[in-house]
């Protein structure tokens, strides 16, 4: 009898734009690539662990290529099981509206948690059964969305207790026990998470602090042992969690920040027999668009570095490589936007950084950098300025966690 496979993917992040160029073909041909894969190793399921969207109001271009995606995806292969989460990008409301549409067609979408009629908890919403080539069950999914502080249960102030990672704890263990209960000998348990784990390698530039900042990591405790896979969404570099080879990220499919361009985009193959996980391969998700980075002590370097860049002259704008230039000054140099934008005149890159790192001229890098616009910084890193200007060092852990409680709150209303 042939093993399941379960494909897992998140954080497409569909509507993206990087300094202002818009992914949606980056996106696009991921999509096309991501259905060839579901066919050339016959997937059985295809997880999708949050964060489908950018942002809570997608634009138009955006919703098409998730619809058109899904659609695609099961005219081609109609006994695939699609299940999709929210993550902390996404409308948790807005990504469910359709789904009665969508469970039709057996796409199962979850945005929020599930109550009984008490208003408590009911986790059987969230278990989805998931189906091999002759159409017996496979696995039973537990498709945890994101969990936002308003979902967590009300936790008793106890001293070694953080109320948030204990709330996040029942509310899974509530979870993973009623699909435990479910599955039935054979037949392999599978979690899904869209959630920060304790000893993640964080993306800076691109991933939102959740659940009041990462303070609040998550262990890797809170899944059982005898979970056969758990699908995790967040952050977007690919990797195991806590030495458990069955908790992993998938990673992002692009690069979502110029600073994720040194590690693989990828996401997941999966495979389980009586119940077990018994192999997973990796699948490296071609780069449509390359990022160059350009870092040098000096601006002559740096210019003649771009001089001799290879870039290919015949391929469409929409694949034109990305390019962030960075360069070491004693002192300003308003002219270098002009001096390298002259070396890459006519040619088929599109510079969207140029970065200046001042030493040597006797004052701070704050006081003599140039104005910084106010779109390129995290709002952590805004709070942390405008302290600073009223107060000596940086704000402590406790207020910090406060900030990104907040900033979490109007982020979800956005």
């Amino acid at each position: 009898m042939r093993s399941f496979r379960l494909l897992h993917t998140a954080d497409w992040h569909l509507g993206q734009t990087l300094h202002g160029i818009p992914r949606d073909a980056e996106h696009e041909r991921f999509l096309d690539w991501l259905i060839d894969r579901i066919g050339e190793h016959d997937v059985d399921a295809l997880v999708i662990a949050g964060d489908v969207f950018d942002g809570q109001n997608p634009p138009i271009p955006a919703l098409a290529l998730f619809y058109r995606f899904v659609a695609r995806a099961k005219a081609l292969h109609p006994r695939l099981d699609i299940v999709v989460v929210a993550g902390n990008h996404d409308s948790a409301s807005r990504l469910e509206a359709p789904s009665p549409l969508m469970t039709e067609m057996g796409v199962r979408v979850i945005g929020t948690l599930p109550s009984s009629a008490d208003g408590m908890f009911d986790p059987s919403p969230l278990i989805v059964p998931l189906r091999d080539a002759d159409g017996t069950i496979a696995a039973r999914c537990v498709a945890m969305p994101y969990l936002r502080q308003s979902d967590l249960p009300a936790i008793e102030e106890q001293e070694d207790i953080d109320p948030l990672i204990e709330g996040v704890r029942r509310l899974y263990t509530q979870a993973w026990t009623g699909g435990r209960d479910r599955c039935r000998p054979g037949e392999a348990l599978i979690l899904t998470g869209h959630c920060y784990m304790r000893g993640g390698a964080l993306s800076e530039l691109s991933e939102r602090k959740i659940l009041g900042g990462n303070l609040h990591a998550l262990p890797v405790d809170i899944f059982p042992e005898d979970a056969a896979y758990v699908a995790l969404g967040h952050l977007h570099r690919a990797q195991a969690v806590g030495g458990r080879q069955e908790v992993r990220y998938s990673g992002s499919p692009i690069p979502l920040a110029l600073d994720e361009e040194p590690y693989p985009h990828q996401v997941v193959l999966a495979e389980f027999a009586a119940g077990r996980l018994v192999g997973h391969e990796t699948l490296r998700v071609p780069r449509h668009v390359t990022i160059h980075r350009v870092a040098e002590a000096s601006p002559e370097a740096a210019l003649e570095r771009l001089k001799r860049l290879d870039l290919d002259g015949a391929l469409p704008r929409d694949a034109w490589p990305f390019l962030e230039v960075t360069v070491t000054l004693p002192e300003p140099r308003p002219a270098l936007r002009d001096e390298v934008e002259a070396v890459l005149a006519g040619r088929p890159v599109r510079l969207l950084k140029l970065g200046v790192r001042l030493t040597g001229s006797g004052q701070t890098l704050a006081d003599s950098a140039p104005p910084v616009d106010l779109a390129s910084l995290e709002p952590e890193e805004v709070f942390r300025r405008l302290y600073r200007r009223s107060h000596d060092g940086d704000p402590d852990p406790d207020l910090m966690a406060a900030f990104h409680e907040l900033l979490t709150g109007v982020q979800e209303t956005m």
